[in-house]
């Protein structure tokens, strides 16, 4: 089994439970999904588009960041713009943020635990 930890927190990951879960940490309440000046030019690339049309189709401007779209799915229930709902995966896997690739190991789960244990399936205990 491939367990992931991560100092300071008392939880670990599963890969694995990615599987069976429907998208959990890309689907939910309305939140921001930032994006970096060199994710956003490595995204670009990736898709193949200007900077300029991925900030007009995919970004919006919040203060001095961008973060990526999300789809209204229904009341207070929203997707990230890039999360596939058919395939029930990240269309952009490879060159998905830094905050999608550190996921679940966020400081605000530190504290957390039981919010984390219940949005996503390959948590593990320790």
């Amino acid at each position: 089994m491939n367990i992931v930890k991560k100092e300071g927190f008392d939880f670990a990951f599963n890969p694995k439970g990615c599987e069976t879960c429907e998208g959990n940490c890309c689907i939910g309440e309305s939140g921001n999904i930032w994006i970096s000046k060199e994710e956003m030019k490595n995204l670009s690339e990736y898709l193949n588009i200007s900077l300029d049309e991925l900030r007009v189709k995919y970004l919006e401007k919040r203060g001095y960041k961008y973060s990526i779209k999300e789809i209204k799915l229904a009341e207070d229930n929203y997707a990230c713009f890039f999360f596939d709902l058919k395939k029930k995966q990240c269309s952009i896997y490879d060159v998905r943020p830094i905050q999608c690739r550190t996921f679940p190991f966020w400081e605000y789960f530190k504290t957390r635990k039981d919010e984390v244990k219940e949005e996503c399936p390959a948590i593990v205990e320790l």
